[in-house]
């Protein structure tokens, strides 16, 4: 029998163990973390809504007037008005004929992919894909073909070789580790061309990218008829919970009827769809912080430059600082957190062996004057261990 604390061993030993941080404070640039005062740098709240007392005062209202928890599925009797009425902005706000709530993004993708394929069907995948579409994949049983991270020519090979069932390409709409996007007006003109949906995974874009915040796919000037599944999630730029899939009447239809994991689990409590009707009319509003977040990022990345840190090709909200050994990028955020900044190291397997990183985040709640004390910080990082 496999000794659970020997691989746990092994794991500190590589510098791959995880632990968790008691958080006291709520979401925003400053945190009380294990009842330490740090400046964070690393949640997905680009926007800055998880605080927000608009947003605050909706959940409160909502928790008044439909209680704690929903108590029930969806498809029993834990559908509220909250729910459809969410349901029915969510698809206003992306274009789309109808959108559909589940209670977590990894559910969401794992429920498309599994509701639309199976065994015979082929999916296919980048390779940096988040690891709810890859396990989506798997989970399906349909044939899982993954080609180089945004390898356009690679991914046409693969198409032209699909022979028989169903074909699906899904992709992030940007990289959850990387901050690139996806060539969505590429792919989805391959797509086209060989008869395959395409699914995007916005969690990232939404909020952030787009006309009003409507994300990767609207940045690229696409819509639904070129990309048929949306799934985004409500927990990053929304500063909520949860996640949802829009597209069309028939595909949000299919998913009530079978996907497993919108069936057989307990719907959002409403009080938290309040809250994010009305984070969803501040995000459609939220140009200014937007425009913030356009500024911080652009100071960082000359900033990081300047110090001759490794970024990567990224012009999003999310900067990774390629430190290669997990070693390393474990050295880099400890010597921050010393310094009183909350940095994250990302190591394997969540990103190839060897790519390693700092993966810092940006809020429009950040102000230039804490991204610089951030870049101070890293240029106080040991020079032997930035070489």
């Amino acid at each position: 029998m496999k000794s659970l604390q020997q691989e746990l061993d092994r794991r500190r030993a590589e510098h791959l163990y995880r632990r968790r941080r008691v958080l006291g404070s709520p979401q925003g640039p400053l945190l009380q973390v294990d009842g330490v005062a740090l400046l964070s740098f690393c949640s997905n709240d680009y926007l800055g809504l998880a605080n927000h007392p608009d947003v605050i005062r909706a959940m409160q209202q909502g928790a008044q007037h439909y209680g704690a928890g929903s108590g029930s599925a969806h498809l029993v009797s834990g559908h509220s008005a909250a729910h459809h009425a969410l349901e029915e902005e969510l698809a206003s706000f992306t274009g789309r004929s109808r959108a559909l709530l589940y209670s977590t993004g990894y559910m969401a993708n794992q429920g498309v992919i599994t509701a639309l394929l199976s065994r015979g069907d082929t999916i296919f995948q980048d390779r940096l894909n988040h690891a709810s579409l890859i396990d989506g994949g798997l989970l399906s049983r349909a044939h899982l073909k993954r080609y180089p991270h945004n390898d356009m020519p690679a991914l046409a090979r693969l198409l032209e070789a699909h022979a028989g069932g169903e074909a699906l390409v899904a992709v992030d709409g940007v990289f959850s580790m990387d901050g690139d996007l996806a060539p969505l007006s590429d792919m989805a003109a391959l797509c086209s061309d060989h008869d395959a949906w395409l699914m995007v995974d916005d969690a990232h874009g939404l909020g952030v990218l787009g006309q009003g915040g409507r994300g990767s796919v609207d940045h690229f000037g696409l819509g639904q008829a070129e990309v048929p599944i949306l799934m985004g999630t409500l927990g990053k730029a929304f500063g909520t919970f949860g996640a949802f899939v829009a597209g069309s009447e028939a595909l949000i239809e299919t998913l009530i009827q079978q996907s497993r994991s919108y069936i057989y689990t307990t719907a959002l409590p409403p009080a938290v769809a309040e809250a994010t009707r009305v984070s969803l009319r501040l995000v459609e509003k939220a140009s200014d912080r937007r425009e913030q977040l356009q500024q911080l990022i652009g100071r960082f990345r000359a900033g990081a430059e300047q110090l001759g840190l490794l970024l990567m090709d990224s012009e999003t909200a999310i900067q990774p600082i390629l430190a290669g050994s997990a070693e390393r990028a474990v050295n880099w955020s400890r010597s921050l957190e010393e310094k009183g900044f909350l940095v994250t190291a990302i190591r394997p397997p969540t990103v190839p062996e060897g790519s390693a990183r700092l993966r810092v985040t940006l809020s429009a709640s950040h102000t230039l004057e804490q991204v610089d004390r951030l870049l101070e910080a890293l240029g106080q990082l040991d020079q032997g261990d930035r070489a």
